[in-house]
């Protein structure tokens, strides 16, 4: 009976939409007869400002600009604080009710839509194009008061998005995104790298930036570019924003099998004798963890409504500063370690240690996402420097408290240093453990959204390659993160790999070819001396992790 009632006052609310569009139409055509050439002037700029907007939305990824918001928790039209309920109303067209299956498909996300299949609303005369057709039912209701309420600006995917997050809000989303699980692993890098290594950590924070800068100046270079990928295709044609884009969900799914080996690393060394017996096969409590955390995240991969975890998620700073804190107290008040002068410089090792350091500033997919959600972009610079601030003065006090208490024997995560019988030892490894049970799923939903655009299915099918999808790339992290457990390792590939292309190398290549005629010749040289950074640490680092990862498996 309540299914009947909700059926019933949703076909209600259709019909509602479908009068308040039409009165929205005669209106529209009243003024149109009053303002007569003038109105057909505007009409026709603005068709062709749409057209230019519009056409880095229809190339793959259309899903990357929501996915990444619910991501970073860039807050979304209908909310003062952070997450962002579009892109829940998002994942649940893929996981969706029988009842919204029932609506017709012009009310669902384009991402939803095969994209072999050429949409219908793209058949349209330019004038009659609408991006009410691309909206979820739920934003239907809104779009005529927000049209009249507050000034939109078109993003990707073609989404209303209001550009009021404030600089604190915005502040707390690049904090969230920069102080990830790369402050567990800077004490092992100031190992690997000594001392004078921790001069890198403030070279790529100074470079990282610059870069962040130039991502704004591509952003403002001409209308429509909202995201990384917008950028790309601005820069180098579709081509671009794919390979762009598959940069990005390579070092998304990266962090993922990194959760999976932290998660292994802690609970096995809180609990060692945690063994079991499958089917003859004895599992150590190395991967029987690295199991059991797979199991418990899998639901939450297949939630509709991830909107709860970004909210959890979002506390992910307030994890960082706690684990800190912990680290400095079991130093300073407790008096645990070994007090070491370490080494000046470590030559054999510094490639490694650039991966981590290079690591630690890998937020640059989210910057375009945060800059335009927000409501005075004039003050991203000082957002980008605050964050890049509070970061590195963690990270550095983290890398030195660390290295002076455990000395040669750090860790890759600082945390399997600290001695059990402590209470703050305790909390930092429960925050430690907790927190990637929350962000698992949402570092995962961007690939998986992006691979479920590919499905040239119709919607009564999605349900069940969505769930395909998203099991198979939450087994195939478990694989890989039993296949190389090596977290430091790991993290220092990543760092080397895919990092140094998305913060230094692809910013700068990217700014050269956009604004290549308007940028002066300091900035060109900067540009060509980042990459130039970025490559020779990319291949050092890539090579020696790559090596050190082969020697590990052989021994």
């Amino acid at each position: 009976m309540k299914n009947s009632v909700s059926e019933q006052n949703f076909y209600i609310e259709s019909e509602e939409e479908e009068d308040e569009e039409k009165e929205l139409n005669r209106d529209g055509e009243g003024e149109a007869d009053v303002n007569g050439t003038d109105s057909d002037e505007s009409l026709a700029d603005d068709n062709r400002q749409q057209s230019k907007t519009g056409s880095y939305n229809t190339s793959w990824p259309q899903s990357y600009r929501q996915s990444i918001d619910l991501y970073s928790s860039v807050p979304s039209p209908n909310l003062t604080f952070l997450g962002t309920p579009t892109l829940s109303r998002l994942s649940s067209s893929y996981l969706s009710s029988s009842l919204t299956r029932r609506h017709t498909p012009e009310s669902l996300p384009t991402v939803v839509k095969p994209l072999l299949d050429k949409p219908e609303d793209e058949q349209l005369p330019p004038q009659r194009r609408s991006s009410r057709s691309l909206l979820p039912p739920t934003l239907l209701r809104r779009s005529s008061s927000i049209r009249k309420d507050e000034k939109l600006s078109r993003v990707s995917h073609e989404l209303p998005m209001s550009r009021q997050s404030s600089f604190g809000q915005a502040m707390l989303n690049g904090l969230n995104v920069l102080c990830g699980v790369g402050i567990l692993s800077t004490p092992y890098a100031a190992k690997e790298g000594g001392w004078l290594g921790l001069s890198i950590l403030l070279i790529f924070a100074v470079l990282s930036f610059y870069t962040g800068m130039l991502l704004r100046y591509c952003l403002d270079s001409e209308p429509g570019l909202g995201t990384y990928p917008d950028i790309g295709q601005a820069a180098f044609g579709t081509a671009g924003r794919v390979v762009i884009s598959i940069i990005l969900y390579v070092e998304l799914y990266a962090c993922c099998v990194e959760y999976i080996i932290l998660e292994s690393d802690n609970l096995s060394s809180l609990f060692p004798n945690a063994n079991i017996s499958l089917g003859g096969f004895e599992l150590d409590s190395h991967h029987f963890f690295a199991l059991m955390t797979t199991l418990a995240v899998l639901p939450t991969v297949w939630l509709r409504d991830l909107s709860v975890l970004s909210y959890i998620s979002a506390g992910g700073v307030i994890a960082s500063v706690l684990v800190v804190l912990c680290l400095f107290w079991i130093g300073l008040i407790d008096n645990v370690g070994i007090h070491s002068e370490g080494t000046v410089l470590n030559l054999g090792t510094l490639p490694v240690a650039i991966g981590l350091y290079g690591y630690c500033y890998s937020g640059h997919a989210v910057f375009p996402n945060i800059y335009t959600s927000m409501a005075q972009p004039n003050r991203f610079p000082a957002v980008l420097l605050a964050c890049f601030g509070i970061c590195t003065l963690m990270y550095a006090g983290v890398a030195y408290m660390g290295y002076t208490m455990f000395g040669e024997k750090t860790e890759s995560q600082f945390t399997l240093n600290l001695p059990q019988d402590l209470v703050a030892s305790k909390v930092a490894v429960w925050t430690t453990v907790v927190n990637p049970f929350t962000k698992y799923a949402l570092t995962m939903s961007p690939v998986a959204l992006s691979l479920e655009e590919l499905i040239p299915s119709n919607h009564m099918k999605s349900h069940m390659y969505a769930i395909c999808i998203r099991t198979a790339l939450v087994i195939s992290t478990l694989l890989v993160a039993l296949s190389i457990p090596f977290f430091g390792l790991v993290m220092s590939l990543i760092g080397s790999l895919l990092t140094m292309l998305v913060t230094l190398i692809l910013p700068c290549a990217c700014f050269l070819s956009i604004l290549r005629g308007k940028a002066t010749r300091f900035q060109i040289a900067v540009c060509i001396i980042i990459i130039a950074v970025g490559v020779v640490s990319s291949v050092f680092g890539t090579r020696s992790s790559l090596s050190r990862i082969v020697e590990n498996l052989s021994t």
